[in-house]
């Protein structure tokens, strides 16, 4: 696989790619090139390595860039995309932050805390980036070369194109997560396919699927492992035990917004004529 250094400026215009890098980089960089990644430098309007960061997005490519968040933008994946167009995974990656960040609007309150997917204002969703996000992963789909990217936008255009969290096709969601855990397995995949699994086949079979999920020791006390067996404890009907899971989660979680949330689940919960066992 041929290595491609190359340099760009944050408007897309290629730049000299033959950088003298500094000692501190250059054996990150040359374990990347080991590797065979390709690696793109995204380089801003004066080129610095002093706060690069080094980002893996898949199999053979590497995004360096000296700000760590352009790579979370639609942004930085549309640059990507520039220079890498027939690559399905880098149109799966744009698909998945375009179906992501379409929510954007409704995913928080005016005061900054958080609203979850089920209670989100879905006529407050982008419905162009949602169009452009489902375009994107269709036709990345549709050239046979499955990546984790593109099936994470699959489900993220699966949730995005529901009317409703009734109308969810959960089914369809549940098979993508089952090839997701395949290809690319991690245990937040895990997590949210015992979620989709519960969905589907109810939360017995979901708080089935999480006690083997939670075996794996990465995930021991982790706030989302507490968060998703509340989520399915809840599902169950048992809000007693939903809303000890929601408060156990809230205490682990080291994000404020996250917190709050979790402790307003957990509050909703313990209302009066809501507690069951």
């Amino acid at each position: 696989m041929p290595i491609r250094l190359i340099a760009v400026d944050l408007d897309g215009t290629l730049l000299d790619s033959h950088w003298q890098v500094p000692e501190a980089n250059r054996r990150a960089i040359e374990r990347a090139i080991e590797r065979g990644i390709h690696i793109v430098l995204v380089t801003g309007r004066r080129f610095s390595f002093t706060h690069s960061v080094t980002e893996q997005l898949h199999d053979d490519i590497a995004l360096i860039v000296n700000n760590g968040a352009l790579i979370k933008s639609p942004e930085g994946a549309t640059l990507l995309r520039r220079l890498l167009p027939d690559d399905a995974e880098t149109a799966g990656l744009l698909a998945l932050m375009l179906l992501t960040d379409a929510r954007r609007a409704a995913r928080s309150r005016p005061d900054g805390t958080l609203v979850p997917l089920a209670e989100q204002d879905r006529g407050q969703w982008d419905r162009e980036r949602i169009a452009e996000g489902v375009g994107l992963v269709s036709g990345a789909l549709a050239r046979g070369e499955v990546g984790q990217y593109q099936l994470q936008a699959a489900i993220a255009a699966v949730h995005d194109e529901a009317a409703s969290m009734a109308d969810t096709d959960w089914p369809q969601i549940l098979a993508l997560y089952d090839l997701l855990v395949r290809g690319a397995p991690n245990p937040m995949t895990a997590l949210n396919r015992a979620v989709a699994v519960g969905e589907v086949h109810g939360a017995a079979a979901g708080l089935a699927e999480l006690a083997e999920v939670e075996a794996d020791p990465r995930l021991k006390d982790h706030h989302r492992l507490l968060a998703t067996r509340a989520h399915l404890q809840e599902l169950a009907g048992d809000h007693a035990a939903a809303a000890a899971s929601y408060q156990r989660a809230a205490a682990r979680s080291t994000s404020r917004p996250e917190r709050q949330l979790l402790a307003r689940q957990a509050a909703r919960l313990y209302a009066p004529g809501r507690v069951s066992s």
